[in-house]
């Protein structure tokens, strides 16, 4: 079983990111992710006190003082970057950190940032259009041995290559952020390697939603004539270890029925659901940024897992 973090990219400092990311590079940790928003979601205005580090750099960063941790975002916002560049900066960190890269996409959703930094936010349909756009575009660009011509709807290429590409092998995989039944999920069955329900969304933290959600991929790839065992299973986990009953009750107030918050025993046997379920990896979310934190949660809940 893997064990990953979201490291905090908000309300910060590039030293106690460092510090938490050396922290989990010498423990137990398998991986760290970080958001992708230029303001701290829900946090008022776009006050200069609201720090929030670009995610795709910060990264490039952390690559460069790991060996080990493999690496990626929960998610990248395709309204952000064109999609050809951002397959340039994958290929671009894939070789930094020697093949521990996943570029994680999805359609962009936080209005405010869009409006604060003048860009475009089209309608839900349109940017879950652009998504699966976004998609076939990289995958052909991870895939492909020669320069790619593209003619879609949004973004064309003319013979275009990608030099570096991917250092690993077949190619870096890619995750498509989110569970939409309709339109992300047949985007992850035509064009994904990895699955990941992201506890955030306001639905939970339960296994039922888990498997709702794996039923419906299996369907779209059946339609597609897809093996759905080739997609990765992974869960980004809103976690409070606390014994504290009035803390973690508030916490689950705020994040969504069924969050994991409690004890050590607690949080231990959650999990223990979610692995019998056949998911590879869970990504915790909302430990404190501190790297005393990460450490107590790996001696007293990933450590159970040795």
């Amino acid at each position: 079983m893997k064990f990953g973090a979201q490291v905090s990219c908000y309300l910060t400092t590039w030293d106690d990111i460092r510090s938490v990311v050396e922290t989990m590079e010498s423990g137990r940790w398998h991986s760290v992710y970080l958001a992708d928003h230029f303001l701290p979601p829900n946090r008022g205005d776009a006050s200069e006190s609201l720090a929030a580090y670009e995610g795709f750099t910060t990264l490039a960063g952390i690559a460069s003082i790991t060996d080990r941790l493999k690496l990626g975002h929960l998610v990248l916002g395709n309204t952000y970057r064109n999609p050809a560049l951002l397959a340039k900066m994958a290929g671009t960190i894939d070789h930094i950190s020697h093949g521990r890269f996943t570029l994680a996409l999805g359609a962009g959703w936080f209005q405010r940032e869009h409006e604060a930094y003048s860009w475009d936010f089209p309608s839900m349909r349109e940017r879950s259009d652009r998504l699966e756009e976004a998609c076939q575009l990289i995958r052909l660009l991870f895939t492909s041995a020669d320069p790619v011509d593209f003619a879609g709807q949004y973004y064309t290429l003319i013979q275009a290559p990608l030099s570096p590409g991917s250092y690993q092998s077949p190619h870096i995989p890619i995750m498509v952020g989110g569970t939409g039944p309709k339109r992300t999920l047949k985007t992850l069955a035509m064009y994904g390697d990895v699955f990941n329900l992201d506890g955030f969304a306001r639905r939970g933290m339960s296994i039922e939603l888990l498997r709702e959600k794996i039923t419906i991929l299996e369907q779209h790839c059946e339609k597609l004539g897809r093996n759905p065992d080739e997609i990765r299973k992974t869960i980004l986990m809103p976690t409070m270890l606390s014994d504290d009953q009035s803390k973690t009750k508030e916490f689950v107030d705020m994040i969504g029925p069924n969050t994991v918050a409690g004890s050590a025993g607690y949080i231990v046997d959650r999990i223990g659901e979610f692995i019998d379920e056949g998911v590879d990896e869970i990504m915790f979310g909302r430990l404190p940024n501190e790297s005393g934190e990460f450490q107590r949660f790996e001696e007293e809940v990933i450590a159970a897992f040795d």
